[in-house]
């Protein structure tokens, strides 16, 4: 199993944070443009847990999938877990942590996540899916860092 652990001080009270993060139609801003993120399910303002997700995504080589998350788990104001049901990975685990701080909010995403594939996912993760995750999150710190929203 492998982890990726990202933090992020936002400069924004936690109600507001959490709204943003919370509300599941925000995904798409602060997500690449090139991942072809679709979400196909009616989305709600706010997320619940048992919430099913399904939307498509290209994330290698501009070719669809499916991918269907659940949320999990919902602690108001302090996390929320989201879960694959059905995707790419063979676990996909994503915790996203919300604490306030001195001027302002510290959020910590958690992914948690295992390949399929056996030997063969495991050669391609530091060369694909690692980077691919990395470059990702990346996008989102900037693109939290450079929001109106906040």
């Amino acid at each position: 199993m492998y982890q990726l652990k990202r933090t992020q001080f936002i400069k924004t009270d936690l109600k507001t944070a959490w709204d943003f993060f919370s509300s599941p139609g925000n995904l798409k801003k602060i997500t690449p443009e090139y991942m072809g993120f679709d979400v196909k399910t009616d989305l709600p303002d706010k997320m619940y847990e048992g919430l099913m997700i399904e939307y498509t995504v290209k994330p290698l080589l501009g070719i669809p999938m499916n991918w269907i998350t659940e949320i999990k788990t919902v602690k108001e104001l302090e996390f929320f877990v989201d879960e694959q049901r059905k995707g790419p990975y063979k676990i996909w685990h994503h915790e996203h942590h919300f604490k306030e701080v001195d001027g302002g909010v510290e959020m910590t995403d958690i992914v948690s996540y295992e390949l399929p594939l056996g030997i063969l996912g495991r050669i391609m993760h530091p060369f694909v899916v690692q980077k691919k995750l990395e470059e990702i999150f990346d996008f989102r710190f900037k693109a939290v860092e450079q929001s109106k929203e906040f």
